[in-house]
């Protein structure tokens, strides 16, 4: 009453004390609506307006009493004061509707809280068409619905139904009103159909026909295109509309799936590049508050994209929002509509150029700080903030008070569309991975609790396990299409603003971006859309247009042209520009085969670069295939940072060599470190990846790796190390599972050792051998040691090294093997034969540094690593270690080697029984493995036992060693060889002996021969360096000879020492005989070292030189019979004068056997027949050796004095074994021999050593051989039984011959030979060609003769003696030299000759005449004869100087001779031939006068008569004229006829001489004439006496008549003047006294 006064105060009044009323509620329903009534009266009035509305809502706000109409009424009455004109009503009019709308639904959903409880039976509404029918609905419900059905009525400019009274209306309002309430109250809509159904039937179609304007407006478009104008787009309502639809979308989604399909492809449609700016940028903020709500977009892709007919939405928003994008950057947003109208699609230009680059920078000189923003061909877009991540904070969404369209600041819609992607991309990675996540969780669990029912985190109920599983299929299916659907667009658009980013802050969220999203895809097994993206990151970290193919093929994959459709448009993808404002902070060299200049690298590329990394390090486990894009972009990017490899594979800053032209910022340079610690964590992090993963990432590295190959082929430029260098640390840091990964790797990298480009092989070899080497020192589980398998995989690589010809790759091959004996040495087992193996495959070309490496390990293993090794390994090391030895290109080495060898026979002694049970127990299971398989076992020596084996593999390598062409090795070769099976022989099988013989040691013997006989006879300058090498050795002729001695010598050691274990093996004697065939050859070769050492070796196996003492002990008997020693003959002889005992005496040995009972046998070379092949050996050397030459030239070869002395030395001791069958022929053979051997001459540069000096008599050892050889010869005949004595006559030929040698040397074939006298010995000259020199033979000779009258003298008696005529030819002999006397080389020849046929004679003639009647020396006595006759009256001349003393001497010599005949012979005449007796007194009476030599100086004349010769002569011719009986006319016929003959001499020369003086008158007759008469005088004197003693009727009467007659003649020569004629006269004169007596009566003298 009070308000209806309508007195404004009054109304105030009234209105405040009705509002303290109704705040206190006490209103009741009448009163409400009557004041409702009273408030619309006045609302006509215009009263109070702004206290209606308060009143009106504090009426409905206190109480909810209003209803129905009252309600409505109470409604319109505020929705009419909005419409008043004063502004301040006008607002709170507004402010009052929205509040009571809220109210009018707050009460409805109090209303619902209210009967919940209450189990309601709901009604369907079933294709209800009536609006009105609300009957169901409660008393609130029916207000709210019948109010949103008003306002809907409303917007549409429709009658409303319930809102009576209504006069105006805005769209505006009533579509904010609209969206409040779909905003505030969704769960009305969702709960109640009715609101549905007006939600479905009302809003969504109003919507969509508000909408229209703005779909058909074409921006730019003619107007006379279309028939009617277009309603041009209105911002405030349009506005409107996307808030309605966002809301719509967000809340009713579920309800209104068709519809919003709609409104999303419109949302879509107005990012068209031909709607205004306001519009698109609208349309973008409602896209961004969709893009930040990912559940949604899950809804979205499930019910629109997954469907078969239905658009698909997702990714058309998210194509929208790429070609949005673009489209600004193609579009200058110069907000000038109709200028630019080409599209995206065809506008292949990129955008027109001209557009205002300036626009917003803020001068990029004078470095003022840049704002952030995209620029791209010239198009610059500021990136303006605008909200905080993940949240959609819109700005235009929001300015609800604007009429007209603003005005777009530049870059807002980019900035927008840049977030919408941002958020998109982070919304759906979270979401799908959270629920990822969540599935693996709950597999796990599921497999954990082995399919016992799971819980899943979403519903409470239990599911199977088959249930999950169909849901985890369903939801990776959405999330793979989700991926699907958007990654083309989300690449075209984020790589477009990546390449466009000038801002650091940017391009890290889209890096962040492109990540995450690869990752996802990854996650997911998306292949295509992962590689794709991991391209742009890659290319993004690239310099522009990098050539790069790896990258450009993927990306032709991937997008088969580089467009591709987004809504039938063509959007191009935007190659990256290179005019890009990026602060360039490297630059470098590209790595490609021909470098093109440098490349740059920005800031932006290390950014880029360092998400590579970060997502190869937090997501290498998806990245499978794509590590090869991954990695070949960090190669590169490394290679152009000038990164290189360190110990360990990690990569260092070091500078290329190649690349002067690499300038680095010191940003980067601050950041390398960090770069190469990432790259370096990265691979160390690929431990923790699955073994699928990490194949993936060996194989990426090989497939680089390959590349880098094939650019480093055929140029030394520095290649890329990278992927070798991460090969390596991939593999170092994946040991504990290395076996997965070993082969690819280390397969690899054998490869890489092969390349031709150094750097690249040496990396190759050192990442292997890092490996290899970490690998073994790894503690692995199992041990390597009970993982033999693996062992040995690890140590296989380093084996195929050797296949690799490049040294520097071996010797890295060396260096590991070297120090893996350093570090494993002792564990690596079953690992030996290839560690060994990589030892011996070093061959002889590979230089010295290699060989030398290999030898380094060889020697350790044998110093320190035999006893760790299995024995089965021990045959190789002993390979390997020969092998060294027949290296040529260092000889240290070769002769270290045999020392090794040396080395390992020790050991192999030392540890025999311990490696031959070892060898048994792996050979007894070989032996077993070959029975199961049916195949033979092989291996070298097989039939002799394992361990014997060994030991011929050490001799047969030796062997071989002995044959090498260097003498040093060969030398050292041979005597370790020897020593060897010397030393360690004993240890052998007795059947391996025989292997021994004839495999190791005979063929060894071939060899050496045979390269002995064809060595060259070239002399060798020097030795290499200014080594000088003896004329003894400076030919390969003469090296070898060294070697023939020293391995005959060897093996004639080993026949000597050994013979009690070789003798009882079966051949032998056929051993034997090529044993000697050897020694024969080499005593035969023309060599004179070869050929005395084969004879010293000769006499070894005879045993005739002692051998080395025994140093084995052999633990067991052998099981040989072992004989007693024996002696081989005490012969003192003058050349080998001690008795040969065996110092290796069998009884040393046998006292070594204790307890065994030997049986006694002969000695041990009992066996004749080896005893005659020995002489037939010795024949054939003696005869082919001292056989003269045919022809002689300066090449000819004479054996040498040793060879001949050691030669005749060794018969005696053979001659001990043969003596039993010597028969006449072998005598002769050696007659032969020793007769050939002593008439070698020796050559003049020798000489002096051997001869000796021409006056002393002494023998040559030679000389003194023969003798000795023939002395036991004799001695044995002596003692032999009677058939032997016929040997005797040979013997003295033998020696009688060499008596001859003292007057005529011997000659040897054609040679010629000087007297030693007369060679010129010259030392200057010691290379000409040697003379010859015969030896001084005489006091060989002369010994000879001493042996002769020796030997006579024992058998002169001997029947054969007595029959072969020896003493006739003694006398023959000696013939020579008595008939030569003065004329003999030496003086002693002839006297000892004398002497010594006296001594003969006095022996030999009472045998010849006791043989006189067998007329078996009938031959004998005119030699004699001769040869008295040849010396008494010899022919030669004394020589000048021979002294007095001496000549008297010679005279008692020939006096001697003269006594013989007296006392020997002429006694006996009768048993002696007449002839004989008449030769020798003819020879008397000779000897009596004619005895003067015409030479004599006077002083000495009375000497030189040899008056004491004549007188002896006429005593003797008297005494057997005159005092024998006379038994024959004829004898007493031949004494008177020399007395005559004598007297009537005496009488001439004295009447000669009387003559000559007295016509001489005081002149002295030549002194002949005196000396003369002289001796006629004394010859006179001597005969008297002579006639005086003789028996006087022996004494002729006419005899003295002569004598008589003499004395006138005498006393006439008293005149003479000569004192020493007067002296002898006086002496010839006295004698004559006897004849003065008184004469006689005459007698008759008839009885004579």
């Amino acid at each position: 009453m009070g308000c209806g006064t309508k007195e404004p105060k009054i109304t105030q009044l009234c209105l405040a004390a009705i509002q303290r009323l109704m705040s206190h509620e006490v209103v009741s329903e009448t009163a409400a609506g009557n004041i409702i009534n009273m408030l619309w009266q006045l609302m006509e009035n215009s009263l109070e307006e702004l206290k209606l509305l308060q009143t009106v809502l504090v009426l409905l706000t206190t109480n909810t009493v209003v209803h129905d109409e009252a309600l409505s009424k109470a409604i319109v009455l505020c929705f009419r004061l909005h419409f008043t004109k004063d502004n301040i009503t006008n607002n709170t009019a507004a402010a009052t509707v929205r509040q009571v709308v809220t109210v009018v639904f707050e009460r409805m959903v109090a209303e619902d809280e209210r009967h919940k409880d209450v189990v309601e039976q709901p009604v369907l509404v079933q294709g209800n068409s009536n609006r009105r029918s609300v009957s169901t609905l409660k008393p609130c419900a029916k207000d709210a619905y019948m109010l949103f059905q008003d306002l809907c009525q409303l917007v549409n400019a429709d009658a409303p139904y319930w809102l009576v009274g209504m006069t105006e209306m805005t769209r505006t309002f009533g579509l904010e009103l609209l969206e409040s309430v779909l905003n505030d109250f969704p769960q009305v809509f969702l709960q109640h159909q009715e609101f549905s159904f007006l939600l479905k039937e009302r809003v969504c179609p109003l919507v969509i026909k508000l909408f229209s304007p703005n779909i058909k407006f074409r921006q730019g478009s003619c107007t006379s295109s279309s028939p009617a104008p277009v309603e041009k787009p209105y911002f405030p309502i349009c506005m409107r509309l996307l808030r309605v639809v966002s809301v719509l979308i967000k809340q009713f989604y579920s309800l209104l799936v068709t519809e919003c399909e709609i409104f999303l492809s419109l949302l879509v449609k107005f990012l068209d590049a031909d709607k205004p700016q306001w519009l698109r940028a609208v349309a973008v903020e409602s896209i961004h508050r969709l893009c930040v709500q990912p559940q949604l977009l899950r809804s979205f892709c499930q019910s629109y994209d997954m469907k078969q007919h239905s658009t698909k939405v997702f990714r058309d928003i998210v194509n929208a929002l790429g070609s949005f994008i673009q489209s600004l950057f193609l579009v200058p947003t110069t907000g000038i509509p109709s200028t630019t109208t080409n599209q995206a699609g065809n506008n292949n230009s990129g955008g027109p150029t001209s557009a205002p680059a300036n626009s917003g920078m803020l001068g990029l000189g004078g470095g003022v700080t840049v704002l952030p923003a995209f620029e791209y061909r010239g198009t610059w877009i500021p990136i303006l903030t605008i909200t905080v991540q993940g949240s959609a904070k819109a700005t235009y969404l929001e300015m609800l008070d604007k009429v007209e369209p603003p005005t777009i600041p530049e870059g807002y819609a980019m900035s927008v569309a840049f977030h919408c992607l941002l958020d998109l991309v982070r919304g759906i990675t979270t979401m799908i991975e959270g629920e990822l996540g969540q599935v693996e969780t709950e597999s796990q669990t599921t497999t954990e609790t082995a399919s016992s029912p799971a819980q899943s985190s979403e519903q409470q109920d239990f599911q199977s396990v088959s249930d999950q599983t169909d849901k985890e299929t369903v939801s990776r299916a959405v999330w793979e299409e989700m991926v699907n659907a958007c990654w083309c667009g989300l690449l075209a658009a984020l790589s477009l603003l990546l390449d466009a980013s000038t801002d650091e802050a940017a391009t890290e969220n889209i890096l962040k971006a492109e990540l995450t999203m690869a990752a996802l895809c990854g996650r997911l097994g998306l292949v295509t859309s992962r590689d794709a993206f991991i391209t742009a990151i890659c290319k993004g970290s690239l310099p522009p247009h990098y050539a790069l193919t790896v990258l450009n093929t993927t990306t032709a994959a991937t997008f088969s042209s580089k467009s591709y459709s987004i809504q039938g448009q063509n959007v191009q993808m935007i190659s990256p520009s290179s005019e890009s404002h990026q602060q360039v902070v490297a630059v470098g060299q590209p790595l490609a085969v021909q470098p093109q200049g440098t490349v740059m690298l920005t800031s932006k590329n290390i950014q880029c670069m360092r998400t590579l990394l970060n997502l190869a390090h937090c997501h290498g486990a998806v990245l499978g295939t794509s590590w090869q894009l991954v990695l070949a972009t960090l190669q590169h990017l490394v290679w152009i940072l000038g990164l290189k490899p360190g110990s360990g594979g990690a990569l260092k800053p070091g500078r290329a060599v190649e690349g002067p032209s690499t300038v680095l910022t010191t940003a980067v340079m601050t950041d390398l470190p960090v770069i190469s610690n990432i790259l370096s964590r990265l691979f160390e992090s690929s431990q923790y990846l699955d073994d699928v993963s990490l194949h993936h990432l060996i194989n990426a590295l090989c497939s680089l790796s390959l590349e880098a190959m094939d650019m480093a082929y055929g140029n030394n430029k520095e290649p890329s190390l990278f992927a070798v260098a991460k090969l390596l640390e991939t593999g170092l840091v994946n040991m504990h599972r290395i076996e997965i990964l070993w082969r690819p790797l280390t397969g690899h990298l054998l490869e890489v050792c092969q390349h031709p480009n150094s750097r690249m092989r040496e990396w190759g070899a050192e990442a292997l051998t890092s490996l290899i080497k970490a690998g073994l020192t790894f503690n692995h589980d199992p041990p390597l040691s009970q993982n033999q398998r693996l062992q040995l995989l690890l140590l296989n690589p380093l084996k195929e090294l050797s296949n690799i010809i490049h040294p520097d790759i071996r010797l890295k091959q060396l260096e590991c093997v070297l120090q893996i004996l350093q570090s494993q040495g002792d564990s690596l087992g079953p690992g030996w034969p290839l560690v060994l193996g990589v030892m011996g495959a070093i061959r002889n070309d590979q230089g010295e540094s290699l060989i030398r490496t290999a030898f380094q390990c060889l020697q350790l293993v044998v110093t320190d690593f035999l006893p760790t090794m299995p024995c089965t390994c021990l045959q190789i090391v002993v390979d390997v270690a020969g092998s060294f030895g027949l290296h040529n290109q260092e000889l240290n080495i070769s002769l270290t080697s045999i020392g090794l060898l040396w080395n390992i026979s020790d050991y192999f002694f030392q540890r025999g029984e311990t490696i031959e049970k070892e060898l048994n127990r792996e050979e007894a299971a070989q032996q077993k493995q070959a029975e199961e398989k049916g195949v033979v076992l092989n291996r070298p020596f097989h039939p002799a036992p394992p361990f014997d084996c060994l030991w011929l593999c050490l001799y047969a390598k030796l062997g071989e060693l002995c044959v090498d062409p260097r003498p040093a090795v060969r030398k050292s070769a041979g005597q370790t060889l020897f020593s060897t099976i010397g030393a360690h022989g004993t240890l052998l099988q007795h059947s391996t002996w025989h292997t021994v013989i004839w495999k190791v040691l005979f063929h060894l013997l071939d060899r050496v021969r045979e390269a002995s006989t064809t060595a060259d006879k070239e002399k060798i300058e020097s030795g290499g360096g200014n080594i000088l090498i003896h004329h003894s050795r400076d030919t390969a002729e003469k090296q070898w000879a060294e070697t023939w001695v020293l391995t005959l010598a060897g093996v004639a050691r080993i026949f000597n020492t050994r013979r009690y274990l070789l003798q009882p093996l079966g051949d032998f004697p056929k051993a034997w005989d090529v044993l000697l065939d050897h020694i024969q050859s080499a005593a035969l070769s023309k060599n004179n070292e070869v050929s005395l050492a084969a004879l010293k070796s000769f006499q070894e196996i005879l045993q005739i030189v002692s051998p080395m003492r025994d140093s084995d002990k052999p633990e067991t008997p052998p099981a040989v019979n072992v004989p007693v020693p024996v002696l081989i003959g005490p012969m003192s002889t003058p050349g080998l004068s001690r008795p040969f005992i065996r110092t290796d005496s069998i009884g040393e040995r046998l006292a070594r056997y204790p307890g065994s009972e030997p049986s006694i046998i002969t000695d041990e070379i009992e066996d004749l027949n080896l005893w005659w092949a020995a002489w037939n050996t010795w024949y054939r050397i003696g005869s082919e050796s001292t056989k003269p030459p045919l022809t002689c030239d300066k090449l000819t070869f004479i054996p040498s004095q040793p060879f001949l002395t050691a030669l005749i030395q060794i018969f005696p001791a053979l001659y001990q074994h043969i003596k039993t069958g010597f028969s006449m022929d072998d005598l002769q053979k050696l007659g032969i021999i020793l007769h050939s051997a002593v008439s070698v001459p020796i050559s003049s540069d020798a000489s002096p050593f051997i001869l000796p000096s021409y006056t002393e008599a002494v023998l040559t050892s030679l000389q003194e051989a023969v003798l000795t050889a023939l002395d036991v010869l004799q001695k044995a005949i002596c003692i032999g039984p009677e058939n032997m004595q016929i040997m005797y006559p040979a013997i003295f030929d033998q020696l009688l011959a060499f008596v001859e040698f003292s007057c005529k040397p011997p000659q040897y074939g054609q040679l010629e030979t000087k007297h030693i006298a007369n060679a010129k010995y010259n030392q200057i000259q010691l290379f000409a060609p040697a003379e010859w020199v015969a030896l001084n033979y005489v006091p060989f000779a002369e010994r000879s003769l001493e042996v002769v009258v020796d030997l006579y003298q024992k058998t002169a008696c001997h029947k054969a003696v007595v029959n072969e005529k020896v003493l006739q030819n003694v006398i023959k002999t000696l013939r020579i030299p008595l008939s030569l006397k003065y004329a003999c080389p030496s003086e002693t020849t002839w006297k000892l000759a004398v002497s010594s046929l006296l001594k003969v004679l006095s022996i030999g003639l009472p045998v010849a005449r006791q043989h006189a009647s067998s007329g078996k020396f009938d031959s004998m006595w005119p030699e004699l004869a001769s040869t008295f006759e040849d010396f008494l009256f010899t022919k030669s001349i004394p020589p000048d100087n021979l002294s007095i003393q001496e000549f008297q001497r010679n005279e008692s010599i020939d006096v001697e001779v003269v006594q013989l005949i007296s006392t020997e012979i002429l006694p006996y005449a009768n048993f002696i031939p007449k002839d004989f007796v008449g030769q020798i007194m003819t020879m008397l009476n000779k000897g009596s006068i004619h005895s003067q030599s015409s030479s004599f100086t006077e002083a000495e004349i009375d000497i030189r008569m040899r008056e004491e010769f004549s007188k002896m002569c006429f005593e003797t011719l008297l005494q057997f004229s005159f005092s024998n009986k006379v038994t024959t006319p004829q004898e007493g016929y031949i004494s008177r006829m020399a007395l005559s003959v004598l007297l009537k001499r005496s009488q001439d020369v004295l009447h000669r001489y009387i003559e000559d003086e007295r016509l001489s008158g005081k002149c002295p007759l030549p002194r002949q004439q005196v000396t003369e008469i002289i001796f006629v005088l004394k010859a006179v004197s001597t005969l008297i006496d002579s006639l005086k003693k003789t028996q006087p009727e022996n004494v002729d009467g006419n005899t003295w008549a002569q004598v008589i007659a003499l004395y006138p003649t005498l006393v006439e020569c008293i005149t003479c003047s000569s004192p020493e004629i007067c002296s002898a006269l006086k002496e010839a004169l006295v004698p004559f006294k006897d004849f003065m007596h008184p004469p006689a009566s005459k007698v008759q003298n008839g009885e004579s």
